[in-house]
């Protein structure tokens, strides 16, 4: 049976206050779990950028977006380690359509 994949689009917010060195950490620990779970499309950091209100009481966030394919169980999975990662201010998964 083929393995059915999907494209979905994952937008994070790093907290400002964690530094280069760590959000960059941070970014590639990310796009390694993805990478070992499905494809990296895309993938655009936005960099600092002000939030719509405060999270946190922070202004401010670094904004990640990418854009991947995966077995329809892997943003579930995804989402929960980036609720229980500290530094992750938001996360939004989306699934696209073709």
């Amino acid at each position: 049976m083929a393995k059915v994949s999907a494209n979905y689009e994952v937008l994070y917010i790093i907290d400002p206050d964690l530094g280069e060195e760590a959000t960059a950490a941070m970014v590639e620990k990310f796009k390694a779990l993805i990478e070992a779970n499905g494809t990296i499309t895309e993938q655009e950091e936005w960099g600092k950028r002000k939030l719509a209100y405060l999270i946190n009481d922070k202004a401010e966030g670094y904004y990640v977006l990418v854009k991947f394919t995966s077995a329809p169980a892997f943003p579930a999975e995804l989402d929960r380690v980036m609720k229980i990662t500290d530094g992750v201010m938001r996360s939004l998964i989306t699934a696209q359509g073709e």
